[in-house]
């Protein structure tokens, strides 16, 4: 169990590897499901983890991309993806990196507010999604998503590196860190 870095496994020839990391499995299942149905160039695998670190395991593929999912309406799951965050090499935050909180749909069940992701998104300088994953059309339309960034960062995109991905994802509405 050590701390997991992008570059430590070899790439697979058209494959295209995303680590799904948070504490709802079914949310992450379903997820995963529609970013299975979608189609895709490379060959796509979606692995799901509760937490980091993760176990070590010689055959584990390289991880292209880590989605941290953080919850709105559990403390519990933000506390894991802060713990988590501490098992991943700085080099992996150079687009490798994207949080995805969910269920800022029903802001009155929300136990988490919302600029406490924004803040932790802008400390790890990584973008930051938004979606009810509960909901079937926005899950889609997420997974979508997901799998363009992942090709991209798995760098299956000419031209486009993951590098460029994440300036490209820096939107100036973001807030700046002072008026956090």
């Amino acid at each position: 169990m050590s701390v997991l870095r992008p570059l430590d496994k070899l790439p697979g020839l058209n494959t295209a590897t995303i680590l799904l990391v948070g504490t709802d499995d079914v949310l992450l299942q379903q997820l995963a499901g529609s970013m299975l149905k979608e189609d895709c160039a490379s060959e796509l695998k979606v692995h799901l983890a509760k937490s980091l670190p993760l176990p070590s395991n010689v055959n584990r593929p390289r991880i292209d991309l880590i989605v941290f999912v953080v919850n709105l309406h559990s403390q519990h799951s933000l506390r894991n993806v802060e713990e988590s965050l501490h098992h991943v090499d700085a080099s992996f935050f150079l687009g490798k990196v994207s949080f995805l909180a969910t269920g800022a749909g029903q802001e009155s069940h929300c136990s988490v507010h919302r600029n406490t992701v924004v803040k932790l998104a802008h400390t790890y300088r990584s973008p930051l999604l938004f979606c009810d994953l509960e909901v079937e059309g926005f899950r889609t339309t997420m997974a979508q998503r997901l799998v363009r960034m992942l090709q991209i960062c798995a760098g299956h995109v000419p031209g486009v590196s993951a590098l460029n991905l994440l300036s490209l994802l820096r939107s100036t509405e973001n807030p700046s860190l002072e008026d956090l």
